[in-house]
């Protein structure tokens, strides 16, 4: 049985939505159908909402209307993918990677380690969609010794007087912490709608505005929409109306605003994304607990406690008997086996990139102890049970093979 790793949902009602978009709207770019998600993922998660062109454009975006740039320095986990450093990178701002926890997610006690007069941001991750630890982080920014540290250059830094948190929810839309929506979590919340995430929109990308007294979100979300589109204060959408052609540049802005047509995809799949799409995940995700529950080898990922729920973007099994080399090897014989499987992620610090600019793994022992040993198996909505129990079989017998 051949089963992919990863297959976007194309089912009738993404097809009617983008003819919809395509035959009768009128409208390609930026206009009613992104208007219409940013809307529906508004209703999810209690805040405004921006969609832009990618998660990356997105954090870019939260991170220049702070005014990051040259000379500052932007927090980040070890153990994410690269975009979560490029975004700040890209600004001219200097990475500071600390360690995670056994969860995965940032470790609060290395971000007061690494916070000095230079920080301006925390970009916590919810790896594979389990959210970080979110009261522990405020709590970090908040203590007196990290507080009195934060100095601020720009006009919204003063208005915030603290370290700005931006949540790299890229894998997270549906997941809740403490009861609360993820979107809620942190000052800004950026969600993927990359083609392999749980709701896509081909690229994209929605930003959640939650920042506290004294900004208005709604106020900023009106800017931040300018600011996406070259700082323009009225869309093409908003000027096709008679008489309604002037316009102003408000601000030195970004182009990356989402079109129409990615997001009748994601428009479609969001309208019943809380009642179908993420408890069929999720129950997917359960029956993998189930099954590897048997096996002593198997770690496997947080998924529900008290305090946090996951979004079950990703199957992330760790193999607690492996290294790096029988994990590669367990990987060929998945794949040899018609399963499809992946590794999330290399950690940053042993790519070229990184390297290169002094990050050595050896400094987050956690980070390489995670991935050594991870192995991340097929999670969609299209998989069906069998499948799942077939996963389930391929694995345990190329462990059992390699042992």
């Amino acid at each position: 049985m051949v089963i992919p790793f990863s297959l976007p949902l194309i089912d009738d009602d993404v097809v009617a939505e983008v003819n919809d978009a395509l035959l009768n709207t009128g409208w390609l770019t930026t206009g009613p159908k992104v208007r219409q998600l940013e809307v529906e993922i508004s209703a999810l998660t209690g805040t405004p909402v921006l969609c832009v062109n990618s998660w990356s454009s997105g954090a870019m975006l939260m991170l220049r209307w702070f005014g990051v740039g040259p000379g500052d320095e932007v927090i980040i986990p070890a153990y994410t993918y690269s975009a979560t450093a490029l975004c700040a990178m890209n600004l001219g701002a200097t990475v500071v990677m600390v360690d995670v926890l056994d969860d995965f997610t940032i470790d609060p006690a290395k971000i007061r380690a690494a916070v000095t007069p230079r920080t301006k941001a925390i970009i916590p991750v919810d790896m594979g969609g389990w959210p970080a630890d979110y009261d522990a982080i405020h709590a970090v920014l908040a203590a007196p010794d990290v507080a009195s540290q934060f100095v601020a250059a720009s006009a919204n830094q003063k208005r915030l007087g603290r370290i700005l948190v931006v949540t790299d929810a890229a894998h997270s839309i549906g997941s809740s912490y403490r009861g609360r929506p993820n979107g809620q979590l942190a000052d800004a919340t950026v969600f993927s709608l990359h083609s392999v995430k749980n709701i896509t929109t081909g690229e994209g990308g929605a930003v959640c505005i939650n920042l506290p007294a004294p900004f208005d979100n709604e106020a900023e979300y009106t800017f931040l929409k300018a600011l996406a589109l070259n700082g323009q204060n009225k869309s093409a959408f908003e000027k096709n109306v008679p008489g309604a052609w002037r316009y102003d540049i408000i601000d030195q802005g970004l182009k990356i605003n989402l079109p129409d047509i990615n997001a009748a995809i994601g428009l479609a799949q969001i309208r019943k994304y809380a009642s179908e799409l993420l408890p069929d995940r999720r129950r997917k995700f359960e029956l993998y607990q189930e099954g590897f529950g048997q096996y002593e080898w198997a770690i496997l990922p947080p998924y529900r406690d008290a305090q946090r729920e996951s979004s079950a973007h990703l199957y992330m099994l760790r193999i607690a008997s492996a290294d790096e080399q029988r994990r590669d090897r367990i990987i060929t014989a998945i794949a040899e086996a018609g399963v499809g499987v992946n590794v999330h992620y290399i950690p940053m610090a042993m790519l070229t990139l990184f390297k290169d600019r002094g990050y050595r793994i050896a400094d987050y022992p956690k980070t390489y102890q995670l991935y050594a040993n991870e192995i991340t198996l097929p999670l969609y909505n299209t998989l069906t049970e069998d499948q799942v129990a077939e996963v389930i079989h391929v694995v345990a017998s190329a462990v059992e093979a390699t042992a």
